[in-house]
């Protein structure tokens, strides 16, 4: 299918479940995750009206940026390498996967305009996730204080592989709870008004317990 008719499906689902939760669609901004995907099909999504770009890999952004440059804006959504960050530090918006201290300091060293980050949290306690527990999110974040290249705009988690929608809810209402913990702190540097959740398989559920974005590969670009 094109990129618009699978744009339209995804945007009518996400209505959807913007009025079961009471919510406004236009508080969601989606992420199309390119990862496996030609620049080509990455055009087609720009030339769609999608303006922000996913991707996991330095090589795979770099190759991207290389085509579409200021087209797009771009999202960095799997764990960096703290010596990768120099390849890709110049052309992202967004971080979704800050996760320990020394990428954070790695980061504000690179970085020549203050990034968008956010705290990758795994909510789920799964092995196989990355991401800092729960419970060391706020004394992470004070340790973040004094990187002024930073700022904590959202969480973003993961959640379980699963065809259990309460595990599913559970754990994006975990993320959403811990956001208001975060927000009561009033910090400057970590207003974090953000809540990156969702894929392709479990988007509308996100959406519901308070994405406001929403990272969407197979649905959207295939």
């Amino acid at each position: 299918m094109k990129v618009s008719e699978n744009l339209s499906i995804i945007k009518e689902n996400i209505d959807i479940a913007c009025k079961k939760s009471g919510r406004n669609p236009d508080e969601v901004t989606i992420i199309a995750v390119t990862k496996y995907v030609t620049t080509e099909r990455a055009e087609e999504a720009v030339e769609t009206g999608i303006v922000n770009l996913g991707e996991n890999r330095d090589t795979g952004l770099i190759e991207k940026w290389d085509a579409l440059k200021e087209r797009a804006i771009w999202h960095f959504i799997g764990t960096l390498q703290t010596r990768k960050v120099k390849n890709i530090i110049d052309k992202v918006a967004y971080i979704h996967s800050l996760d320990r201290l020394s990428l954070a300091e790695e980061i504000n060293k690179r970085a020549e305009k203050q990034i968008s980050c956010f705290i990758q949290v795994n909510v789920s306690g799964e092995d196989s996730k990355h991401g800092i527990n729960p419970e060391d999110v706020i004394s992470f974040i004070h340790n973040l204080k004094n990187l002024n290249k930073i700022k904590v705009v959202g969480l973003m988690t993961m959640a379980p592989l699963t065809e259990d929608e309460a595990s599913i809810r559970r754990c994006f209402r975990g993320l959403k709870e811990l956001q208001n913990k975060v927000q009561a702190l009033q910090l400057e540097y970590a207003p974090c008004n953000e809540l990156s959740m969702g894929m392709s398989n479990d988007y509308t559920i996100a959406v519901e317990e308070g994405a406001t974005f929403v990272r969407i590969g197979t649905s959207l670009v295939g």
